[in-house]
């Protein structure tokens, strides 16, 4: 659901934010389309069975917030490159190219998003399962390719639900079947070095 008072806040912010405020706009629909938009604080926000994130203009950089994002150990885990001297997630954002890659950000919302949902399924005063995760049906075609590889698959079978589960979206995710091989082949050489899917942003 689209709130106007944010096309108001943005139409009021400096010419240099813009690009940068309507590019984040566009993540946490595409990350969760049922969430929704509003203003918390002041400032843009996101919500989904609670808040989802909040950005905001300041006098020369936005910030981008992850709400709860210490709760989810992932997040840091994606974001872990990312100084952050200044309130946020993302630290000082002064261009686009300061902001990771959509599908970092996509990934991080929607563990926002899984993170709300436990708790909404556990209420405060109840036991919180110890793993709120769910593994994702491991596809035939990666089977394959693992049993061929023994560092792979023995790497594989040490990895979290969390690690295993973003190769298999990156995977899915592929529009044709030849996308989907090649990443599959580049896969298998980063799990066979003990890679996780985003190796590359992480310290």
């Amino acid at each position: 659901m689209i709130d106007p008072r944010i096309d108001t806040y943005i139409d009021e912010a400096a010419d240099w934010a813009k690009p940068i405020l309507n590019h984040l706009r566009t993540l946490p629909t595409r990350a969760v389309p049922e969430a929704t938009e509003t203003i918390k604080w002041g400032s843009p926000a996101w919500e989904y069975k609670g808040i989802l994130c909040v950005f905001s203009v300041f006098k020369d950089h936005c910030g981008f917030v992850l709400f709860n994002e210490k709760e989810i150990p992932e997040i840091e885990a994606l974001l872990g490159g990312v100084e952050k001297p200044a309130f946020g997630s993302l630290g000082h954002i002064t261009s686009l190219e300061n902001l990771p890659p959509d599908e970092i950000l996509i990934r991080a919302l929607q563990l926002v998003a899984a993170n709300n949902e436990a708790k909404k399924a556990n209420p405060k005063g109840t036991a919180t399962p110890k793993k709120t995760a769910e593994a994702a049906l491991v596809p035939d075609d990666l089977v394959s390719v693992l049993d061929q590889n023994e560092a792979a698959s023995g790497h594989w079978d040490g990895f979290s639900v969390a690690k295993r589960n973003e190769y298999i979206a990156w995977f899915d995710e592929a529009k044709t079947e030849a996308t989907r091989s090649k990443r599959i082949t580049q896969a298998i050489e980063w799990i066979s070095e003990g890679k996780s899917r985003n190796w590359k942003y992480m310290k």
